[in-house]
């Protein structure tokens, strides 16, 4: 593969990304209005600035509460979410900020700016941000640069331009194993990690313990003084990993933005590390004195008074960065492990700081692009992940076609060399056999098979669950097929919802809670927003997950119910035709699993009839008619 045309390709790729990205993301602030961004969830208006707190690192964190109610309405924003901080609809925002958390009756956000001057009232909106674009970009222009020795021959394997080179040790027999629980497969794919002098892949299905043979891996490779940088695409699969080697005694340090971090790894975040340093009480005088300098910067009310007291917190905060530096670099300098986003990699603190080993989780999921961002910074790359199940979701629809959807987990699996760099596990001890059996013979060649513990177990083998109908069985699959539970299109002209099957799901939802399933072990899951909508509507309040199958990817629950939505004389299915999305709808119920679904529209697809006709043979099967 040459290096030049797959840069000038992947940018242009990229470009027509972040175009399709912004355009999505402004469509909805020129097209509706702000009663419909609001029930949306999309805006927040009238927000108050109640008070201005210091973050790490001398963020400027903004109090809002609504002015003109006690709570705030519901909305979509969650932590993480970059936001426009603006007077007015049609004012340029004042700033822009992540969305750090929400209450009931007020939400806290980081401003980008440190110096943002805020009116008395503020509206939040969703928006694009380019940050992640530019430095995809740097990392793709950085792959242009010579490369040679060790570094060459990696670049070389990873481009498919030479063959991946293995050490003879160890042996599977030679390693001591920390986790002896490791089944056979775990162990063969940790083993062949170990030995790959370049690039190594774990192909990890759906349940196989993917991240038990990660947490494996890097605990063997720190045990032989290896210094290893973990990433993945998202804040919340870094977040798992980090969890895992915390668990298992690793000293580690989460790189991110406090406010995208979840709090069972707040402890290991930079932020808390540096709140828990021994300079603390240096760092807590100053910042007591920035938090003072804040306040009166809020009640100022003369422009001399502002200048004079935003002066005053600039020289704070350069004082409060210098110290903050020297305790974040030796903290980071200190760690066997260093966790970070695969963009966040871009970190300047980890620029001057190599490491033995960067490992990639969640690979499959991740942008080729975006993995060039930590490659450079390790001597051999272990790619973790499964490209059976859903790739990164791409908004522009040419960009897709022209492969930027395809992961470089994909293509290294996929290319001639990918028997001797990867290795796939072969136990799940997530499913019963008979949820998992489809699955496993339509993506994995019926190489999977069900863990001892696993194979038989039901919903009645919980505490407090009696036996019923559905309870009884793992596998069922409820038929709408001529009950006239047709499709309709929900406010997004693409997304599609479905009221019969709605009212179905409410039913067997109903049944499993009345046979004892508690409503946290129970996950709702369909393709189509519209779909999450009306049942989040038709539920109401409570305990039960309700979601989109892109959302529950790396997730399990005891009892799934899925709604397929889609019934029309025409036989469209639509992106119910991507199988990867399906893989994943199918495979995160533990105990139970319950299709509901019109079989007459999705014989149409030949693979989706083939899931069918399983459906129909395997499972407990009822006509939506018997249930009316």
């Amino acid at each position: 593969m040459d290096r030049r045309a797959f840069v000038a390709e992947q940018q242009r790729l990229l470009l027509l990304e972040r175009r399709a990205e912004i355009a999505e993301a402004e469509r909805d602030l020129r097209t509706r209005s702000d009663a419909e961004l609001v029930a949306r969830g999309t805006a927040l208006l009238r927000l108050e600035v109640a008070d201005l707190e210091p973050g790490f690192g001398g963020r400027l964190h903004a109090v809002l509460r609504p002015s003109r109610a006690a709570e705030l309405p519901a909305h979509r924003f969650s932590p993480g979410d970059v936001v426009a901080v603006r007077a007015t609809r049609d004012a340029a925002p004042v700033a822009t900020a992540v969305f750090v958390r929400s209450r009931s009756g007020e939400v806290t956000v980081a401003l980008d700016d440190e110096e943002a001057d805020l009116p008395p009232l503020v509206r939040l909106d969703r928006i694009a941000t380019d940050v992640t674009w530019r430095r995809i970009d740097a990392a793709l222009r950085d792959l242009l640069g010579e490369r040679r020795g060790d570094e060459g021959r990696r670049l070389d394997v990873l481009f498919e331009e030479r063959e991946p080179d293995v050490s003879g040790k160890p042996a599977d027999e030679s390693i001591t194993w920390l986790d002896t629980n490791l089944d056979p497969s775990q162990r063969d794919a940790v083993a062949n990690a170990l030995r790959a002098e370049q690039v190594a892949l774990i192909h990890g299905p759906p349940g196989t313990g993917k991240t038990t043979a990660l947490v494996e891996l890097i605990r063997q490779v720190v045990a032989r003084g290896e210094r290893v940088l973990a990433c993945a695409p998202s804040n919340v699969a870094v977040d798992n990993l980090a969890e895992r080697l915390v668990r298992a005694g690793l000293r580690v340090v989460r790189l991110g933005h406090p406010a995208r971090i979840h709090t069972s790894v707040r402890d290991v975040s930079l932020a808390e590390l540096v709140q828990a340093a021994p300079e603390q009480k240096l760092l807590r005088d100053v910042r007591r004195e920035v938090d003072q300098g804040l306040r009166r910067l809020h009640r100022a009310k003369s422009r001399q008074d502002r200048a004079a007291a935003r002066a005053e917190v600039r020289t704070l905060r350069a004082e409060l960065r210098q110290i903050e530096s020297a305790i974040t670099r030796g903290l980071v300098d200190g760690a066997e492990v260093v966790l970070a986003t695969t963009v966040g990699a871009a970190d300047a603190l980890l620029a001057e700081r190599p490491f033995d080993r960067v490992v990639i989780d969640e690979a499959a999921q991740a942008l080729e692009a975006s993995c060039w961002i930590p490659l450079p910074r390790g001597r051999r790359t272990v790619l973790a992940g499964d490209h059976r199940q859903l790739p990164p979701t791409i908004h522009s629809e040419e960009a897709a076609r022209g492969g930027l959807a395809r992961t470089m987990f994909e293509r290294l699996a996929e290319s001639r060399h990918g028997p001797t760099m990867a290795r796939m596990l072969t136990v799940q001890y997530r499913m019963h056999e008979r949820i998992a059996a489809w699955s496993a013979a339509h993506f994995y060649d019926g190489r999977l098979v069900a863990a001892a513990t696993v194979r038989t177990h039901l919903l009645t083998d919980l505490p407090n669950v009696v036996a019923n109908e559905w309870t009884s069985e793992a596998l069922c699959f409820v038929d709408t097929a001529g009950c006239g539970h047709d499709e309709s299109s929900g406010d997004d002209e693409s997304s599609k919802s479905n009221v019969g099957e709605a009212d179905l799901v409410v039913r067997l939802v109903g049944s499993l809670r009345d046979a004892g399933v508690p409503d946290d072990a129970i996950a709702v899951v369909t393709p189509y927003n519209a779909q999450v909508q009306l049942l989040r509507a038709r539920f109401g309040s409570c305990d039960l997950e309700i979601g989109t199958v892109d959302g529950l990817q790396g997730r399990e629950k005891e009892a799934v119910v899925v709604s397929l939505v889609r019934s029309n004389e025409a036989g469209q299915v639509g992106f119910l035709a991507e199988m990867r999305r399906l893989n994943v709808a199918l495979t995160r119920a533990r105990r139970h699993l319950t299709v509901v679904g019109d079989s007459a529209t999705l014989a149409h697809e030949r693979d989706l009839r083939s899931m069918v006709e399983h459906l129909q043979q395997h499972a407990h099967y009822r006509s939506a008619f018997e249930l009316t």
